[in-house]
C-alpha cells in the first residue's frame, strides 16, 4: 500500500493532515510495510484536504448526557467493537468491584474523595462516553496522594483484580506534589467489564511515571481513558502495556499546566487469535516551549488478531517552541492478523522547534534475520530474537526490574504458543 502525508498551509503555519493511502483511506494493513513522516518530511504545503475537525474541538465533559451512545460509524468509534460494551455505556448503573491489593510508600495517601472534591483537583474531563459513565457510575472517587518533595525509592503497586460479576465503574486520581519523584505501577488482571478514568495531575518540577499493565484473562472487556495535566518544569511518563484481554481500549492523554513539560507516551501490545487490542493518544501542546515523544509499538499473530492505534497531536497556536514526535510499528508475525494505524498530527503555529509522526507496519526484516542466521542461529531462534529486540525497547521504559522480567516472560509465553 502506498501512502502519504499532506500538509495545508493556514497563512500562520503548517498544518500536518493524517497519513492516508491514495483513495484517502485511514491505513490499514495485515503485512505491507509502510512508513509516513510528519512536518519534518513535507513542508512544501502542496496539499489542499482539510481535517473535518480539529481533535481539539471534540467534546469533553462529566456529564454521561453530554456523550449519545456510539453506533460504530463516528470517526472515534470506527474502529471499536462497540457491540462488545454496551453494558459499560449505562447512564445509571451499580458498578461492581475490582479486589484492590495496594502497596504505598511512606508518606503516600489513598482515601476517597467528594464529588466536589475531585472537581477541584481534576481539570481534564471525560473525552468520551465510558470515561463518564466511569466517573458518574462509580461509588466514589479515590484519591493516592504523594506529597510535595517526596522522593520514593519504592514504587507505588497498584493491583486490581477482577472475578467477574456485574460491569465496574472506577475513577482513580493521582496526584503528584511538586518536585516530588514517583513511579505508579497498575497492574489488572482476572477477569471482568470494566470502564475507568485514571486523571493524574502532576505539580511544578516533578518526575512522575505511570504504568499501566494489562494482563486480563482473555475473557476481559477494559476500557480506560487515562489523562494527565503536566506541571510547569515537569516530566512526565507513560508506559501502556496490553498483553491480555479479549477486548481493550485505552486513551492515553496529556495536556500541560505551564511551560517547560516534558512528556513521553509509550505503548507495547501483543495480540494472540481473536484479541482486540486498541490504543489512542493524544498530545495537547496547549501551551510554549513544551515537548512530547510518542512511542507505541506491536505485535500480532493468529486469526482475527487486531490491534487498532491512533495518535493524536495537536500544537495550538500559543503552542511556540514545541518539540514533538510520535511512532507506530508493528510486527505482522502471521497470516490472519490485522493492524489498524492512524498519525494524526495539526499544527496552529510555525514557530515551533520540530514535529512529526511515522507509522510502519510490516513482517520480518529480511537483513536481521540475514544477520542472525549467518552467525549459526536457527531461523526460528532468530524470528524470535527480532521480537523480543522489538517489544523490549518498551519493556526497559517501565523502570521496576521485577514487572519488567514478568512481562518478558509473558512476552516469551505469547512467542511460545504460534510458529514464527
Amino acid at each position: 500500500m502506498t501512502s502519504e502525508s499532506k500538509t495545508v498551509d493556514t497563512g500562520e503555519g503548517r498544518v500536518a493532515i493524517e497519513g492516508m493511502d491514495l483513495e484517502g483511506e485511514h491505513l490499514a494493513t495485515d503485512g505491507g510495510g509502510t512508513e509516513q513522516h510528519g512536518a519534518r518530511a513535507h513542508s512544501d504545503g502542496r496539499g489542499v484536504t482539510k481535517p473535518e475537525g480539529s481533535r481539539g474541538e471534540r467534546a469533553t465533559s462529566f456529564d454521561i448526557a453530554d456523550f449519545p451512545i456510539p453506533g460504530g460509524r463516528e470517526e472515534e468509534w470506527r474502529f471499536t467493537p462497540v457491540e462488545r460494551l454496551g453494558a459499560l455505556f449505562a447512564a445509571d448503573a451499580e458498578s461492581g468491584r475490582l479486589t484492590r491489593d495496594f502497596e504505598l510508600p511512606e508518606g503516600v495517601t489513598e482515601r476517597e474523595i467528594t464529588a466536589d472534591e475531585m472537581r477541584e483537583i481534576v481539570s481534564m474531563e471525560p473525552a468520551d462516553r465510558l470515561a463518564a459513565a466511569a466517573v458518574a457510575n462509580a461509588p466514589s472517587s479515590l484519591l493516592v496522594d504523594v506529597p510535595a518533595e517526596a522522593e520514593l525509592t519504592e514504587p507505588i503497586r497498584l493491583r486490581l483484580t477482577g472475578e467477574g460479576g456485574a460491569p465496574v465503574f472506577d475513577h482513580l486520581v493521582i496526584r503528584v506534589g511538586r518536585f516530588a519523584k514517583a513511579l505508579v505501577i497498575l497492574e489488572h488482571e482476572g477477569t471482568a467489564e470494566v470502564t475507568s478514568l485514571v486523571s493524574v495531575v502532576t505539580g511544578d518540577g516533578s518526575d512522575v511515571r505511570v504504568v499501566s499493565a494489562q494482563l486480563w484473562e482473555d475473557t476481559a472487556i477494559h476500557a480506560a481513558q487515562h489523562d494527565a495535566l503536566v506541571g510547569r518544569d515537569a516530566v512526565y511518563k507513560h508506559v501502556a502495556v496490553s498483553l491480555g484481554g479479549g477486548l481493550v481500549r485505552l486513551n492515553a492523554n496529556v495536556r500541560y499546566a505551564g511551560p517547560g513539560g516534558d512528556a513521553s507516551m509509550y505503548g507495547l501490545y501483543f495480540a494472540d487469535a481473536g484479541q482486540h487490542l486498541e490504543h489512542r493518544s493524544f498530545v495537547d501542546h496547549n501551551v510554549e516551549n513544551c515537548a512530547s515523544n510518542v512511542l507505541y509499538k506491536g505485535a500480532l499473530q493468529g486469526k482475527d488478531a487486531r490491534t487498532v492505534w491512533v495518535g493524536d497531536v495537536l500544537i495550538r497556536k500559543a503552542a511556540e517552541g514545541t518539540d514533538s514526535y510520535e511512532k507506530n510499528q508493528n510486527l505482522v508475525l502471521t497470516d490472519g492478523a490485522r493492524a489498524d494505524s492512524v498519525p494524526n498530527l495539526e499544527i496552529e503555529t510555525g514557530l515551533i522547534e520540530g514535529a512529526g509522526h511515522a507509522s510502519s507496519t510490516g513482517r520480518f526484516d529480511d537483513e536481521h534475520l540475514f544477520y542472525l542466521m549467518a552467525r549459526g542461529i536457527p531461523e526460528k531462534e532468530a524470528r524470535r530474537l527480532v521480537v523480543r529486540g522489538f517489544l523490549n525497547e518498551i519493556i526497559q521504559k517501565i523502570g521496576d526490574d521485577s514487572l519488567e522480567e514478568r512481562l518478558r516472560d509473558a512476552v516469551e509465553a505469547e512467542l511460545a504458543a504460534t510458529e514464527i
